[in-house]
C-alpha cells in the first residue's frame, strides 16, 4: 500500500518524468478518480491544464501552488527531482506539515533526501501510477474544492503585464496546441499563466537544459515532427536575437510557426537581478544601459514572413486570423520595460513576495486548512481589499509592492 488513507490534505507533484514514462493519461485518470490536487514542476506544467490547473511549485511558481504545498499533509512526488529551485535551501520549509513519498527512476536523485523520514520508490512513473490507481484511494472532493476556491481568491493578484499578455495569447489558441517557450521572464510568465484548453496540449519548456533563444528552434523542430503542424513560439526580445537567423528556416520550409515576441525592450530577468542585488546598477540590459532591439516586424518581413506590431496585448485580436491560418507569422507585442516577474519565494524566510494583505493571506490559509467554510469565506472575501480590485493590474502591483517593500512601483 503506497497511499496513506489517514491523509486529509494530499497532493501529487508531477514532474516531467511522468511524460517521459508515457504516463500522462494515467495522471489524468488518477486526478479524475481521486480529486487529489495535482501540482507540477515548471517543466511539466502542461500535464495538468484546463480546469484542473493549480500551477507549478518553486521559486517563481504560482502562489496558490506553493500555498497548497505548505498546507498539505501528504505529498506524493512522481518523476520530479525536487531540486533546489523547487524546494529551496532550507529543506524544513518544504511542505512542513506533510509526509513525503517519492517515486523516481533515477537512484542518484533518490540518494539525496528531502525529508529525513521520506518514503522512496525506485521505479518507473507509469508503473507507480498504475499501482496507485489499483489502490482504494478515497475521493478528496472537498479538499480539491477548497484549493480551487483559494486559487480564485487570489485571481486578482500576481498578474503583471507579462502575465496578462500570456493570458491573452492563451485565450486565442485552439484546444491542445503546441507552444514552444523561450528562457527568461517569458518562460516563467508562460508557465504561470498559460491555461491550455484540452488535456493533450504541449508547453515545450527547456527548464535547466534550454538557453536563451531555444524557443524558435524548438518550434521549428516541433512543427517538422508533427508533419508541418502549427506551433506557437513565445519568445522575448533578447531570446529571439540569439537565433534570429532561423527565421530563414521557417520561411524556406513554409512552416506554420506563429512567433509571438513579448517585447519589453530589456533583458528583463537579468535587469531584475541587477535591480535587486546590485543596487540598480544596470549594464547592457536596459535601454539606458546599452541594450537595444531591432524592429522585429521589419526583420521578419525581410525574411518573407508576415509580421506586425502590437502596442499592447489588447491589440492581439487584430491578428487572430494569423494565428489560425497555415502560414508563418510574427507579432511583436510591446509591454513595459519595467515589467517584473512575480511572485517569488524567499527561501530564507518562506515569504512569497510581494506579500499579500494580511487579512487575505490569513483567510486563504484558513480556507485551505478547512477552518473556514467555503460559503462563509465567499461573503468575507467579497468585501476585501477593494482598492486592489479597482486599481487594475498596475494599481494592484503598485499597492502590493508598497506594502511589501515600503515603496510602490510606478503605476
Amino acid at each position: 500500500m503506497i497511499f496513506r488513507s489517514t491523509s486529509r490534505r494530499p497532493v501529487l507533484i508531477a514532474g516531467n518524468g511522468v511524460r517521459q514514462a508515457g504516463a500522462a493519461e494515467l495522471l489524468q485518470e488518477f486526478a479524475a478518480k481521486t480529486d487529489i490536487p495535482v501540482l507540477t514542476t515548471m517543466n511539466a506544467v502542461d500535464l495538468m491544464q484546463d480546469d484542473r490547473k493549480l500551477g507549478f511549485i518553486g521559486v517563481y511558481g504560482n502562489r496558490i501552488a506553493n500555498m497548497v504545498m505548505s498546507e498539505a499533509d501528504l505529498v506524493i512526488a512522481v518523476g520530479a527531482r525536487l531540486g533546489l529551485r523547487q524546494i529551496g535551501n532550507i529543506r524544513e520549509y518544504f511542505a512542513p506539515k506533510a509526509c513525503l513519498i517519492r517515486a523516481d527512476i533515477d537512484q542518484y536523485e533518490l540518494s539525496r533526501s528531502v525529508k529525513p523520514d521520506e518514503e522512496k520508490h525506485l521505479t518507473d512513473a507509469k508503473e507507480f501510477l498504475e499501482d496507485l490507481l489499483a489502490e482504494p484511494v478515497p475521493k478528496y472532493t472537498d479538499w480539491k474544492e477548497r484549493c480551487f476556491r483559494a486559487r480564485d481568491m487570489l485571481s486578482a493578484y500576481d498578474r503583471t503585464e507579462g502575465n496578462l499578455c500570456i493570458e491573452k495569447i492563451s485565450s486565442m489558441l485552439p484546444p491542445d496546441p503546441v507552444v514552444a517557450v523561450d528562457v527568461g521572464q517569458n518562460q516563467c510568465w508562460s508557465a504561470q499563466s498559460f491555461t491550455l484548453k484540452g488535456t493533450k496540449g504541449r508547453l515545450l519548456i527547456g527548464g535547466g537544459y534550454g538557453s536563451m533563444g531555444c524557443a524558435l528552434p524548438y518550434a521549428i523542430g516541433a512543427s517538422i515532427a508533427t508533419g508541418g503542424g502549427t506551433v506557437y513560439c513565445v519568445t522575448g526580445d533578447g531570446g529571439l536575437q540569439m537565433n534570429i537567423q532561423e527565421l530563414q528556416t521557417v520561411a524556406r520550409e513554409k512552416l506554420p510557426v506563429k512567433i509571438l515576441v513579448v517585447n519589453n525592450h530589456a533583458l528583463g530577468k537579468i535587469s531584475e537581478i541587477q535591480a535587486g542585488s546590485y543596487g540598480g546598477r544596470y549594464a547592457q540590459t536596459t535601454g539606458d544601459s546599452g541594450y537595444t532591439v531591432p524592429d522585429f516586424a521589419k526583420v521578419a518581413e525581410a525574411y518573407g514572413i508576415r509580421a506586425g506590431s502590437a502596442a499592447s496585448y489588447e491589440e492581439l485580436d487584430g491578428y487572430a486570423g494569423w494565428l489560425s491560418d497555415e502560414g508563418p507569422a510574427l507579432v511583436d507585442i510591446a509591454i513595459a520595460e519595467d515589467s517584473r516577474l512575480i511572485p517569488k519565494v524567499n527561501w530564507n524566510s518562506k515569504e512569497i513576495r510581494p506579500l499579500l494583505p494580511e487579512k487575505l493571506e490569513e483567510t486563504v490559509r484558513m480556507v485551505l486548512s478547512g477552518k473556514v467554510p467555503v460559503e462563509a469565506e465567499r461573503k468575507e472575501n467579497g468585501n476585501m481589499d477593494k482598492k486592489l480590485i479597482r486599481g487594475g493590474y498596475r494599481g494592484r502591483i503598485a499597492v502590493l509592492h508598497e506594502r511589501t517593500y515600503g515603496k510602490a512601483v510606478a503605476a
